[in-house]
């Protein structure tokens, strides 16, 4: 599929798109799937999440900030989502900061997800590779984390995105690179939690390595066109909103910002 078809397919099925994600990121990552062409519904709660993630066409599970109920949500919906062939990403937010973040994400791990999205720092970790990362921003290159997640994309046959300066995608065989974007980005909170919201969405529509793909190829369209206007953080956002929205599949075709390998 090219990414030009998986875009409009994208828009013409509006997929619901269930995003477990942290307080912080709850308004901008319904507002990245909403202008990109897809439907978020930011349900976390364990007595209803199992339900839910039965009836949508994608699921996202974000470990920003977790506690004892929401990873009950987490699980519950991981599990329901497998039993229902719905397909689901997982972002291990700072997984190696603390015992628990990393048991948490050791277990949704265990739980199959069908995309792992995460920066170097957190896929080298996840793959038992030593990093110096504390927060939750990467401190590592994506270089130095792609053979890791090469290995993580086959132990665990799923489709393995380390995001950074070249975003780099596998599912253990293929490699497709994401070039784009703008330096203001991370200087915008929860921009790569909204990602994975997104990833879900075009997941919902598209198998997995190649929604991946068009997902990241998107926000880096979006991203380095805000940039031309943008004055700054405080102006970049909108603008990067109003660019999801407005770029074309044509446009995210001609902008050739995925290279395979």
């Amino acid at each position: 599929m090219i990414v030009s078809q998986i875009l409009a397919d994208l828009r013409a099925k509006n997929p619901l798109v269930h995003c477990i994600t942290n307080y912080v990121a709850m308004n901008i990552s319904a507002n990245v799937v909403l202008a990109a062409g897809a439907s978020p519904a930011m349900i976390h709660t364990p007595e209803e999440t199992a339900d839910f993630a039965k009836i949508v066409g994608g699921l996202t599970v974000n470990i920003g900030t977790i506690s004892p109920a929401w990873f009950e949500g987490m699980k519950l919906a991981a599990i329901a989502a497998n039993e229902a062939s719905v397909p689901w990403v997982l972002d291990p937010v700072a997984h190696f900061a603390t015992p628990y973040r990393a048991n948490a994400a050791q277990e949704l791990l265990a739980l199959k997800p069908t995309i792992l999205r995460g920066n170097a720092s957190e896929i080298m970790g996840l793959g038992g590779q030593a990093s110096e990362a504390k927060g939750v921003d990467a401190t590592d290159p994506v270089e130095a984390a792609e053979a890791g997640a090469i290995k993580l994309a086959q132990a665990h046959n799923m489709v393995v995105v380390i995001t950074g300066e070249t975003d780099f995608v596998t599912d253990g065989s293929r490699i497709a690179r994401i070039s784009g974007g703008s330096p203001v980005m991370p200087l915008i909170t929860a921009m790569g939690c909204s990602l994975t919201c997104l990833m879900g969405g075009f997941a919902a529509v598209a198998p997995p390595m190649e929604a991946a793909a068009t997902a990241l190829a998107l926000f880096a369209e979006a991203g380095s066109k805000a940039a031309t206007q943008a004055n700054g953080p405080g102006s970049f956002q909108p603008l990067f909103l109003d660019a999801l929205h407005n770029t074309t599949p044509q446009m995210l075709t001609q902008s050739e910002r995925i290279a395979w390998q």
